[in-house]
């Protein structure tokens, strides 16, 4: 996106803010308590979102189209380049599938605050650096996020955040659903229980879609490592090919199967690193970067200009 078309990060914000939940739709949604005890939550995570991903490349027509939508927890977008016309937001994955899903090869999943305006903004980066339209999968805050952050656990990944998931059964039943995993149960494997999780294996699985590259951000990698193990251990990933898989800002480990990773984390991304596997060597250091995208701060890790670099870097090269 060329600079003078680029959006300022409190326009977009203030659009989505001013478009989220008014009292009279969360006294009518399905679990009105449930909704109007995250409202500032996810409102905060809006604004964290805001501070962590590049959003001025979201157009504000954009923001407004996903603020109903900011959290929802499994909620699928397609965000073409910039100046390609605007992101789809999809229900399902059936819905998905039938605005275009079919015909993306990259999939993206952010992390951090878990919007879908920080996750619309992450796929935006990786669409102009390959010119091709970007499948996003957003993680949202629900019930189990709020307890897990209560706990100690908010951004930390390693044990505190494995508890997300056992929190997942009573938040399913909040939200007015029946809770159901459509994997046997025995042994339980509680990575299944996350609803993004769930959303992200069975996009994987589902014949209808063929994702050659696969990249997330900070705990977004944590998402694509869950669901590529949980596969693994059913042996349901023998179909997937050789996926290439790119993380950003959090080197998170990935089942053997794997060989084409690259693990990006910005040369002064001490958080980055905090929740990372010391035992994985970090193949790509952008220089004076942290752990945000946002091309308005200093020492952001600039998405689209490292992408497109490891797409022509020689013996580093990125296939999809």
């Amino acid at each position: 996106m060329a600079e003078e078309n680029r959006n300022s990060t409190p326009l977009v914000l203030a659009s989505v803010q001013l478009k989220r939940n008014t009292a009279t739709e969360v006294v009518q949604a399905k679990a009105p308590l449930r909704e109007a005890t995250l409202e500032g939550y996810r409102r905060r995570n809006a604004v964290l979102d805001a501070i962590f991903y590049d959003v001025g490349v979201v157009t504000p027509d954009e923001a407004v189209e996903v603020a109903p939508w900011l959290a929802r927890e499994g909620t699928l977008l397609i965000v073409p380049p910039s100046g390609d016309g605007a992101l789809t937001k999809c229900a399902d994955i059936d819905a998905f599938a039938a605005k275009g899903g079919i015909h993306t090869r990259i999939l993206a999943v952010a992390g951090v605050g878990s919007s879908a305006l920080g996750t619309a903004a992450f796929a935006r980066n990786v669409a102009d650096a390959f010119g091709e339209p970007v499948a996003a999968l957003v993680s949202g805050y629900g019930l189990a996020d709020m307890m897990t952050e209560a706990l100690g656990g908010w951004f930390w990944f390693g044990a505190l955040n494995r508890m997300r998931h056992l929190y997942e059964q009573i938040d399913d039943l909040a939200r007015g659903n029946r809770f159901e995993i459509s994997w046997p149960a025995e042994p339980m494997n509680m990575a299944r229980a996350s609803l993004d999780t769930r959303t992200l294996c069975q996009l994987l699985t589902d014949r209808r879609f063929r994702f050659g590259l696969l990249t997330g951000h900070s705990k977004g990698n944590l998402v694509i490592s869950e669901a590529l193990y949980a596969l693994h251990d059913e042996h349901r990933d023998d179909e997937l090919g050789d996926l290439a898989i790119v993380t950003i800002s959090a080197a998170i480990a990935m089942p053997p199967r794997y060989r084409n990773i690259i693990d990006v984390m910005g040369e002064v991304d001490w958080f980055g690193e905090m929740n990372s596997n010391m035992a994985i060597s970090v193949e790509y250091r952008p220089r004076n970067a942290w752990h945000h995208t946002n091309t308005e701060l200093n020492w952001h890790l600039p998405v689209r200009e490292v992408l497109s670099a490891l797409r022509r870097k020689p013996g580093i090269a990125l296939r999809h």
